[in-house]
């Protein structure tokens, strides 16, 4: 009798048995991580805020909102170190600014620090929290300012307005950083509900220079750096990039090589109109930038720039992000012009560059590419961080779409929202 092998019989099943069950086990593993893994879009309008849930696969999604109806909501944002705890900018030119807090994933909301039951403004809407951010003008913690440049030259008194970005601590909860208009940086370190301000930013000596772009004098962009918590990135409309390598108590302008056309110094220290700065965070100090014109990225935390605009149809937009894994992998959503705040043709392309800017590839599969008329705003992408990276987009046209393969094809998510201000993505399981 001739002794029995794999391939000739007994119990072993055939080699290409074999490896159709390694396959479907395989497959059957890539399915679990696809429904045990979810992402969670935060999305900020004019007129409220929603919630778009879904799991790894990210083709179903279940929307939550309006929040806060009627409002402004400039930003949410999740905790890295919580994904329970979310922030929310809620604004109103006529009830003033307020911090909303979950920490259930946004089934529901407080203000921190105010009682269950405060009496509420006229009307039943909640009560403006406006005076919790204060400018500091004390000698001790910086040079006492209390003007900016406006729009003709003359000095103008800084006057708190609303916050556009909230920039949650990568490990602490109850740390969460904001960037307000007119342009200044706070911080509260118990959740919300106290704020103070790193007021050496304003006190560096150039704040008498910055002045409002179009849309305000705002700070609109915190980059946190995970492997330095001393070192912070900050981008003002219209004074250019700062930085601080302690934790808050000083600031460097960051603006060498870029070049603006319609300020008197076109190379000036600062002045500088930055749209929106990313970056990956598994190379800190590679950055990208989508300033007023011109994309730019930095090899050395921002101390040099150079543009990278390439072959982009034009390079004025203010959208900008990276991908999760790919460090040298960015994105962008070109507008026609500073004067025409849609996309160029009527068509709706994202650009995506591999290597780090230059050479850039329009991505449309699934967007629509005639009559199309929107804007992509500073705070309307985000990247999740799923093993095949998503991308997430909201236009002022009140779409948000969706792709799950890194930009190759995109699906709308929602339609007909109000005009989406901000976009923030949560990775969860």
């Amino acid at each position: 009798m001739e002794p029995r092998t794999p391939s000739s019989g007994g119990n072993s099943p055939p080699q290409n048995q074999t490896q159709q069950n390694v396959r479907k086990y395989a497959s059957s593993i890539i399915h679990l991580g696809w429904i045990m893994s979810k992402v969670r879009v935060l999305v900020g309008t004019r007129k409220g805020a929603f919630i778009l849930t879904s799991d790894g696969k990210r083709e179903k999604w279940e929307v939550s909102g309006p929040h806060f109806a009627g409002w402004e909501l400039y930003h949410l944002k999740g905790s890295p170190a919580d994904p329970n705890r979310i922030y929310a900018s809620q604004t109103s030119g006529w009830y003033g600014q307020i911090i909303q807090r979950s920490d259930d994933g946004g089934k529901s909301w407080h203000q921190p620090g105010t009682p269950p039951g405060q009496e509420t403004a006229p009307g039943g809407m909640p009560r403006g929290e406006s005076n919790k951010f204060v400018y500091d003008v004390s000698p001790e913690t910086g040079k006492p300012l209390t003007t900016h440049q406006f729009y003709d030259g003359t000095q103008h008194p800084w006057e708190f307005k609303r916050v556009w970005h909230l920039e949650p601590s990568l490990t602490d909860p109850d740390t969460v950083y904001a960037g307000v208009e007119d342009a200044a940086l706070f911080r509260s370190s118990d959740g919300g509900q106290t704020w103070q301000e790193l007021a050496g930013l304003r006190g560096h000596g150039t704040g008498p220079k910055w002045q409002p772009g179009a849309g305000g004098m705002c700070l609109h962009t915190i980059i946190l750096d995970p492997s330095n918590s001393k070192r912070l990135w900050i981008a003002i409309s219209a004074a250019g990039a700062f930085r601080t390598n302690d934790g808050g108590n000083t600031w460097t302008p960051i603006n060498k090589g870029l070049y603006s056309q319609y300020i008197p110094n076109p190379t000036a220290e600062v002045g500088h109109c930055v749209h929106h700065i990313a970056m990956n965070a598994s190379r800190p100090g590679l950055l990208f930038m989508q300033k007023h014109w011109h994309v730019m990225r930095s090899d050395d935390a921002g101390d040099n720039w150079e543009k990278v605009s390439g072959n982009l149809p034009t390079d004025f937009g203010f959208v900008i992000d990276v991908h999760a894994h790919e460090p040298e992998t960015i994105y962008v959503v070109p507008i026609k012009s500073d004067g025409e705040h849609f996309v160029p043709e009527g068509k709706l392309r994202v650009y995506r560059s591999r290597s780090g800017g230059n050479e850039w590839e329009a991505l449309t599969k699934g967007l629509p590419q005639k009559d199309c008329y929107v804007n992509v705003l500073r705070d309307a992408m985000a990247v999740d961080s799923l093993d095949k990276c998503g991308i997430y987009f909201g236009t002022t046209g009140g779409q948000v779409y969706a792709s799950a393969d890194a930009g190759d094809s995109w699906a709308p998510i929602v339609r007909d929202l109000p005009a989406v201000l901000s976009v923030e993505v949560q990775t969860l399981g």
